[in-house]
């Protein structure tokens, strides 16, 4: 006689219809909740009351992103807890630079083996970082895929929604030749690079306190740069992600102008300094692919760089003036 097979002997679990694992997920989600939420965890899609945001003329602005292969770090080292902090940084802080402030945040976990303890790891890391930038995570959705995963891997993707008054958009045009950019401090590699740091670092070095290091979360921006906004004029917003800063800052600058930086600055953190030693990596590189300490540029009139250092030494974020806007095309770094 065949086997009886079901969708579980497959290797699919029955989440949907797992009441505990139903009742965890919902008390994860509503300790993100902020006002304008509506409904209850669970359904096929989530409701948002944009009224309650409070603003006039409204501009819904929205991210995708995902982790890379930072989650490659997090399965050697077995530590799951943080990487969820690292996908809504990812999303929320490219929202900021269209000066958006986020409302709500979706996930996507998949993977080839359900571990509940992995997964609730996983989710109390994305409801500290939902609860860190304001924004409430309001559903998601986990694929198991057995065959497609490996047992212990698992794949990341986050989705935000934020909003901006339409008069506050921030999308570059102001920007003038003479503008200064202000850096603002990363928490270290972010989330970016980590396929080349793979190959840098042995698995035994990675497995090690190194690793530890290299995990630490990317850096949420949203609270101390909505202050900025707030009180001064921001001319410009550049995420330092992945092509860093030959690739992210001309994404913001009008045609004509470009930027010049001073890697002298700041003071780059000792880690960038060994990663560049041991993978013997040009400078050109290095400025190509990390962020070197800086995970933020903000794009202000001179006067304006006093005022914006002290508001983010208030939220305990270090930040230089790191160059200026130039007339020409792309970035020169000197």
């Amino acid at each position: 006689m065949a086997k009886a097979w079901t969708y579980e002997k497959a290797g699919v679990p029955h989440l949907k219809g797992e009441p505990a694992y139903n009742r965890a997920l919902a008390r994860l989600i509503k300790r993100s909740q902020i006002p304008g939420v509506l409904g209850t965890p669970g359904g096929f899609s989530s409701l948002f009351d944009l009224k309650k945001a409070g603003l006039r003329d409204p501009i819904l602005v929205s991210t995708t992103d995902g982790v890379g292969t930072k989650l490659e770090l997090a399965r050697l080292l077995a530590k799951h807890d943080t990487i969820g902090i690292d996908l809504v940084a990812m999303c929320v802080n490219d929202l900021l630079a269209t000066g958006a402030r986020p409302l709500f945040f979706l996930d996507y976990f998949a993977t080839g083996n359900f571990r509940p303890g992995v997964t609730a790891e996983v989710l109390k890391g994305i409801v500290k970082g939902c609860r860190q930038s304001g924004c409430a995570l309001v559903g998601g959705e986990t694929a198991v895929m057995p065959g497609f995963y490996g047992d212990s891997k698992y794949d990341l993707a986050g989705f935000a929604v934020g909003v901006v008054e339409r008069k506050r958009v921030i999308d570059g045009r102001k920007i003038k030749s003479g503008n200064r950019l202000l850096g603002l401090a990363s928490s270290g590699f972010h989330s970016n690079g980590y396929s080349l740091l793979r190959k840098i670092f042995s698995e035994k070095e990675l497995k090690g306190p190194l690793g530890r290091e290299l995990l630490t979360p990317t850096r949420i921006y949203v609270k101390p740069v909505l202050e900025v906004l707030k009180r001064i004029t921001v001319r410009g917003v550049a995420h330092i992600t992945g092509g860093a800063f030959y690739d992210n800052l001309p994404r913001i600058l009008p045609k004509g102008l470009g930027a010049r930086v001073d890697s002298k600055a700041w003071p780059e953190p000792k880690l960038f300094r060994l990663v560049q030693d041991r993978g013997n990596i040009s400078n050109f590189e290095m400025f190509r692919t990390f962020n070197r300490g800086i995970g933020m540029v903000l794009v202000l009139d001179s006067k304006e760089v006093p005022k914006a250092k002290k508001i983010l030494s208030d939220f305990k974020v270090s930040s230089w003036e790191i160059g200026e806007v130039i007339q020409g095309k792309g970035v020169t770094v000197r």
